[in-house]
């Protein structure tokens, strides 16, 4: 995780949890005049546009007087959702045995795409599990990771 999104997170997640919530993950998208900060919120009896709203509220407050992103953007708060991105070791352990899609910062073992089984962690690597070859995945290199969702 880059450091403008460290520094979001550490700022924002007490905001979000005094409401009540909890602080998922927080992505910035930089795209000149049009970029979006979205900061991901869940609770266990899940998240409702209300829940969102209130949030935005709160977080925009904050952003306005800490003031840690120049120029325009959006904000948009919003639930995991059913193809949950992940950011943290702890959040790749609790989906181990799910079938996830992780996109890497730069090539490893000659590919930057993976999809499969997430198996867990091991220290600092999330482990997935593509046909029949288990790859260690350093979190630093990981610029997304999603669950793949599972209809039966």
């Amino acid at each position: 995780m880059s450091s403008k999104l460290e520094q979001l997170q550490v700022m924002l997640a007490p905001v979000i949890e005094a409401l009540g919530y909890q602080c998922w993950g927080v992505e910035y998208i930089s795209q000149g005049r049009h970029s979006l900060l979205r900061v991901y919120i869940d609770h266990i009896n899940g998240i409702l546009v209300e829940d969102c709203e209130k949030v935005s509220r709160q977080v925009s407050g904050v952003l306005d007087v800490e003031d840690p992103i120049p120029g325009e953007y959006t904000l948009e708060v919003s639930s995991p959702g059913m193809d949950r991105p992940l950011f943290t070791l702890e959040q790749f352990a609790a989906f181990a045995g799910e079938v996830v899609k992780v996109k890497l910062r730069s090539p490893y073992e000659g590919r930057r795409n993976f999809q499969g089984l997430l198996r867990g962690v091991e220290e600092q690597d999330v482990i997935v599990q593509v046909d029949d070859h288990e790859y260690l995945l350093p979190i630093e290199l990981i610029d997304k990771a999603n669950v793949i969702p599972r209809f039966e």
